[in-house]
């Protein structure tokens, strides 16, 4: 039986490291799904004139990436790694998508009676 001679302390860090890289693989790939939502919407809907349906779905899609891209940025500050530029260039997220960043909708409205 083999024993860990590390002390406590350096297992505990090193789970922490292992629970960050994770957790920013998964917002990554929260992002990517998201941005390939958007994208695939685009496409399908790019020569149709836009009814006001089309534009609150699409509408829904951008804010979904926005906070997949918001809480990607944030897993990687509380990381350490601060310079967003290189998220925005590499996931190729659109203006719109980093405007609403953080952006949390407002709750509906209850149908009064």
């Amino acid at each position: 039986m083999s024993r860990d001679l590390r002390p406590p302390v350096d297992i505990l860090h090193y789970e922490i490291v292992q629970e960050q890289a994770s957790a920013l693989g998964r917002m990554g790939s929260a992002l990517e799904q998201s941005l390939a939502r958007l994208r695939e919407f685009d496409a399908a809907h790019a020569d149709a004139e836009a009814p006001a349906s089309m534009q609150a779905a699409r509408r829904k899609l951008v804010m979904e990436a926005g906070q997949a891209l918001w809480m990607f940025v944030v897993q990687r500050e509380a990381s350490g790694l601060r310079d967003s530029r290189h998220i925005m260039r590499t996931y190729d997220v659109p203006g719109e998508v980093q405007r609403c960043m953080g952006l949390v909708p407002a709750p509906s409205k209850p149908a009064s009676k």
